[in-house]
């Protein structure tokens, strides 16, 4: 049997005892189990291309599978799926001793290269707020969303199921529930504190609110929580009336909070924690924006920058 033949043959049976390993040892759905299969058929055909059994395949090896993976018109997140579909491949492997060293260990998540998100300067944030009518009662409830948000670096899905009990305003403070359900603290500004605490006194428990919404903060018309297609609905109309002409989502208040605590020195680590990332090198995407930014300013205002 050839070097190729007998790579193919490993595959083959490797791959059969990953299978039961997901359905029995894991208690997998059928569609996890199908796509961790689908991960691992896409390294074997890199890998037998080359001659190479999964014991042989080494940290070199799936760092040049990755650039390949970056290559293609396969989604990022996509990527970074199919790189955990092989880490779970290959602890498998250490589980049965067929490798004494696990590659995937130092292998990187791909990176995405695409276009960095439009970020809002203070003035732009002002200008927006400068659009609300805040003698209606919905839109100052809009124009606190907009402060609490730029000044906590929130979610959407954080701000809408933001509640009465997470607030500590004694404290500055605002106990997040984040992804996973993790909780961190977020200091709130004293301008977002006085202007949450006339929402709630004046607007919020004036209101008619539906049973099971009472704990909920911003309650839409109705007497529901507010939604979020809702917060992206009035944060682009508001950027439209200011003249802000960038790509403009919640999200952009959350990049913003984030570029303006890294380009004003901010430690990397303390922005890492405000905005509940599990991993520092989510965060560096702000100092990749810091860099844009100082480039930027250089090519208006230096007079060699461009010559």
């Amino acid at each position: 049997m050839d070097l190729s033949a007998a790579a193919e043959e490993k595959w083959k049976r490797y791959k059969r005892d990953f299978d039961v390993f997901l359905k029995l040892e894991k208690n997998l759905s059928d569609n996890s189990v199908e796509a961790y299969n689908h991960d691992v058929k896409l390294l074997e055909r890199y890998a037998t291309a080359l001659g190479l059994a999964p014991e042989d395949i080494t940290l070199q090896h799936l760092q040049t599978f990755v650039k390949e993976l970056n290559n293609t018109d396969i989604a990022i997140a996509t990527q970074s799926r199919i790189v955990s579909g092989l880490r779970m491949f290959f602890r498998f492997l250490a589980i049965e001793d067929i490798i004494a060293y696990n590659p995937t260990e130092m292998l990187e998540l791909p990176r995405n290269s695409r276009k960095l998100p439009d970020v809002l300067s203070d003035e732009e944030i002002g200008l927006m707020l400068d659009t609300f009518d805040k003698s209606r009662d919905d839109e100052f409830r809009n124009s606190v969303i907009v402060e609490v948000m730029y000044g906590c670096g929130l979610r959407v899905s954080e701000l809408v199921n933001l509640r009465l009990s997470q607030l500590h305003l004694d404290d500055e403070c605002l106990l997040i529930e984040g992804k996973g359900g993790k909780q961190r603290w977020v200091p709130i500004n004293k301008r977002a504190i006085r202007l949450l605490e006339i929402y709630i006194t004046g607007i919020r428990n004036q209101a008619t609110i539906k049973p099971g919404n009472e704990n909920f903060i911003f309650i839409s018309r109705l007497g529901r929580k507010i939604s979020r297609q809702y917060i992206f609905m009035f944060i682009q109309a508001a950027a439209d009336k200011a003249g802000i002409h960038k790509t403009i989502s919640p999200h952009s208040l959350r990049h913003s909070f984030a570029t303006e605590l890294v380009r004003n020195g901010a430690d990397l680590r303390a922005v890492q924690e405000m905005l509940g990332h599990e991993s520092i090198t989510t965060t560096e995407i702000y100092t990749h924006l810091d860099r844009t930014y100082l480039r930027d300013t250089i090519a208006n205002f230096h007079p060699r920058f461009n010559r």
